[in-house]
């Protein structure tokens, strides 16, 4: 019999397997800690490439920017087998629950080494019997809080551990496209509809929704159910099915026939207590409660949509007596009580409404690109400007940019300008540090065209000094954009603690404004908090953090948040034109 094939691995994969690399090789320390920046910056190079397999089939991975020849090696590895040298000889020097203990909120790699050498502990469950015997307090560095500390990050690991399942915004979006293009091969079909949270824009998504129209819905399950990377039907009825793909993707699908097509759009992307709540007000409740039957809206000359199935789901809200509500606001958090007394927002941002990038790293700190390839790169795509905010001084290990590096970036950039169109403005992302002050001096500050203000360090102070430390840096005199204000990495690192209402407070009095972070690693703020900050009237930007030119795409996944959030056009600063959005931003 022929040898099965080994199943290559998708970028995602690939990604997941050098961050693995990396987090051993800072386990093993010595000389292994440069290999393990090494491996990070190939995990980043990977996740902004649209086609890792063209790269390694035409050989040419050692030509992107960090990637040397060994690193290049494992990837292709990792494409071609599923599996890479370097990750299997780091596999056999550490039991397999130190890395798991390493990935611990509170445990430190040199913690991680103590307990392991004076206890014997190489898992998360002989941490857990320790803390609970009392053995951890005793040992040098840790003490009783600590082993507290310890048991608490043990029992939220096991709660994000129900998320691990969840999928990232860009791979549930990929994976949906290549099942579309699929589906829509078969015979019979008349379009097929992404549904669930990922129309809703969700930051992760457990489970990819399909909605078909068709003729056939029997036929069209059929064949679906020969999808090539099936790897599990998990259930199967005449109209419907859910499967596991082979890279761990859960899918749903349900073939409708047309005349319920909309309905089952509707019913499908949720949410589920939205949907509820429309059932509720079709069998005559009112959205306050009452019994009383909802009066369909009077038609009137409406907008034109972009697509059959929005107009199908419009005619539904109407006959319901509620103003269409747009997919990203389906939370049963508002919208229908807005949607009932005709409140909801009609101007919610667009992505042909943003007019500049914000948030943009280059070679200067910790980007792929040069700003001239970034520049371009946001050209091509229509923006009227740029911001070049790289990393500050006390971010070292991201490459911050030193006092003395300022004049040449900045050099560069008048360069730069006369060869491109799009206007470029010298910005920093510049480190909240401990005591709430920004990393430059205020006479440098004030020379920025615009200042994003993050914290990168130092999350686990505690909720009343790390509010101070936000509180003091939003009242800086100069104008600052609050950079992924949390500190967030979605399924590995939660937000730190601070109260987030006061902090709002503060920003509605200062000079300041607030990014929507469009990293699909962050997505933050959360939808919550953009409607708490709308209220006291807070500007905002949609912002990038692009690390490469490809990374400039993730636009779109802030744009998804922003519309979660309510935002509208008016209230995002870079609708603005680019004499307006300087004018708005300009720190002094």
């Amino acid at each position: 019999m022929a040898k099965n094939k080994a199943r290559r691995l998708d970028k995602y994969e690939i990604v997941a397997a050098l961050q693995e690399i990396a987090a051993l090789s800072e386990l093993k320390g010595g000389k292994d800690k440069f290999k393990a920046r090494a491996y990070l910056t190939g995990a980043r190079v990977v996740a902004g490439m649209e086609d890792v397999g063209e790269a390694v089939l035409a050989n040419r991975l050692t030509s992107l920017p960090g990637i040397g020849s060994g690193l290049a090696s494992q990837i292709e590895q990792l494409y071609l087998t599923g599996k890479s040298s370097v990750l299997e000889d780091l596999k056999k020097e550490f039991p397999s629950g130190m890395l798991e203990l390493s990935q611990l909120q509170g445990l430190s790699i040199n913690k991680v080494k103590t307990l392991h050498e004076q206890l014997g502990i190489s898992s998360i469950a002989d941490l857990k019997a320790a803390a609970e015997a009392g053995k951890i307090r005793n040992l040098q560095g840790f003490g009783a809080k600590t082993e507290a500390a310890l048991l608490a990050s043990i029992t939220d690991k096991k709660q994000r551990a129900k998320e691990q399942n969840r999928l990232h915004l860009p791979r549930a979006m990929q994976t949906a496209a290549e099942l579309l293009g699929y589906l829509n091969s078969a015979t019979g079909v008349i379009e097929v509809s992404v549904a669930g949270s990922l129309r809703r824009w969700k930051e992760t998504v457990g489970t990819i929704r399909l909605v078909a129209n068709t003729k056939r819905p029997a036929a069209l399950i059929e064949h679906f159910l020969k999808y090539p990377l099936i790897a599990q039907v998990i259930e199967r009825m005449e109209e419907a099915c859910i499967v596991l793909l082979a890279g761990g993707a859960r899918v749903s699908l349900v073939a409708a026939q047309p005349d319920e097509f909309g309905l089952a759009l509707l019913t499908e992307t949720g949410s589920q207590s939205h949907v509820e709540r429309l059932h509720r007000i079709a069998n005559g409740e009112a959205p306050d409660g009452k019994v009383k039957k909802a009066r369909p809206r009077k038609k009137k000359k409406r907008a034109a949509t972009n697509s059959a199935e929005q107009q199908v789901e419009r005619d539904i809200y109407a006959q319901l007596g509620l103003q269409y509500i747009p997919p990203e606001l389906r939370e049963d958090s508002g919208e229908i009580e807005a949607a009932f007394a005709e409140k909801l927002p009609e101007d919610l941002l667009k992505l042909e409404d943003i007019r500049g990038m914000v948030h943009c790293h280059t070679t200067y700190s910790d980007g792929k690109h040069t700003i001239e390839e970034m520049a371009r790169a946001a050209e091509a795509m229509g923006m009227q400007y740029i911001t070049i905010t790289d990393h500050s001084p006390t971010a070292f290990y991201a490459g911050g940019v030193k006092l003395d590096q300022l004049k040449r970036q900045w050099d560069e950039i008048d360069e730069v300008q006369e060869r491109v169109k799009i206007k470029l403005l010298r910005g920093t992302e510049s480190d909240i540090i401990a005591n709430g002050q920004l990393d430059y001096p205020d006479k440098v500050l004030e020379k920025f065209d615009i200042i994003v203000a993050s914290i990168h360090s130092r999350y686990k102070m505690d909720g009343t000094k790390m509010t101070q430390r936000i509180v003091t840096a939003m009242q800086h005199p100069v104008f600052k954009i609050w950079g992924h204000a949390l500190g967030r990495k979605l399924l590995s690192r939660p937000s730190f603690d601070c109260d987030v209402e006061r902090v709002l407070d503060v920003i509605a009095e200062s000079r300041a404004a607030i990014e929507v972070n469009a990293s699909p690693q962050r997505l933050e703020l959360e939808p919550k908090w953009i409607r708490e900050a709308r209220k006291r009237g807070i500007k905002f930007v949609i912002s990038v953090d692009a690390h490469a030119t490809a990374e400039l795409q993730y636009l779109k996944y802030g744009v998804g948040t922003a519309r979660r959030g309510w935002l509208r056009k008016p209230e995002v600063l870079n609708t603005l034109g680019t004499k307006a959005f300087m004018s708005a931003v300009r720190p002094a």
